[in-house]
């Protein structure tokens, strides 16, 4: 049985969110998408790296019928581009904000390969019981760092809600991406201070990326104040891989 209701001749898009962050982060996006018919599953990221991540959301994706779009935001691009390997179903590959690391990369050296991210001062973290560390942003920061582009109020809400990375995950090297075998579209802010507007661009092309969106002002969560925006490139994405 499938996650959604099938929707013959449209393919479901999938939303997999990244660090600091958790699915509401979509929820203008899956408004728009809603709107046009589109089935869309917006998944509970776990965020303890990149192999596990991946093999949780291949497993989710095993349970959708029809035709795939995958969406990811920040760290949640290194899921996608590994989640989607040898999924026939998956068309198309969107970068919301997003790493698409090559084989071996980490989060971490994307992050600081091109200068610009100011993430690492404004981090607070919390030990576990099982050795590792989980990282937060640190409140007093978040709207600053991480959603400079949407108002106050919705920034401190976000700030309240995320969702810890194990710091590991930072340093764990991607698997083959499937960005080489499948189409891919990207979208970014020119302000982003997690990820710099530089690696953007280098990945974008490095992707060979069929349409790459750079938005003046944009924070790391561009997408929150532009979902509209970031509906219209994965509408874009569908239509242009629903032959595939």
């Amino acid at each position: 049985m499938s996650i959604t209701e099938p929707s013959p001749g449209t393919p479901t898009v999938v939303l997999v969110h990244g660090a600091f962050a958790e699915s509401s982060s979509w929820n203008g996006v899956i408004a728009s998408l809603l709107r046009d018919g589109y089935p869309v599953i917006a998944i509970a990221n776990p965020l303890r790296g990149g192999g596990s991540d991946s093999a949780y959301l291949r497993a989710a994706l095993a349970e959708v019928s029809g035709d795939i779009v995958l969406v990811g935001h920040s760290y949640g691009g290194t899921v996608i581009s590994a989640g989607a390997v040898g999924n026939p179903a998956v068309k198309a590959l969107v970068y919301i904000g997003a790493f698409a690391p090559e084989e071996g990369e980490t989060p971490g050296d994307l992050a600081g390969k091109f200068p610009g991210s100011t993430l690492g001062d404004t981090l607070t973290s919390v030990p576990l019981a099982d050795g590792g560390t989980d990282l937060y942003i640190m409140q007093g920061r978040y709207h600053a760092q991480f959603a400079a582009d949407s108002p106050a109020d919705v920034a401190a809400a976000m700030a309240v809600t995320q969702r810890p990375i194990l710091q590991s995950a930072f340093a764990e090297p991607a698997g083959p991406p499937a960005w080489k075998s499948l189409p891919s579209w990207f979208l970014f802010g020119s302000d982003d201070r997690n990820i710099p507007a530089q690696a953007h661009r280098f990945m974008a092309d490095r992707a060979g990326s069929r349409k790459t969106v750079e938005l003046e002002g944009g924070s790391h969560t561009v997408g929150i104040p532009e979902a509209e925006q970031v509906a219209d490139l994965i509408r874009e994405a569908a239509a242009a891989t629903s032959d595939r």
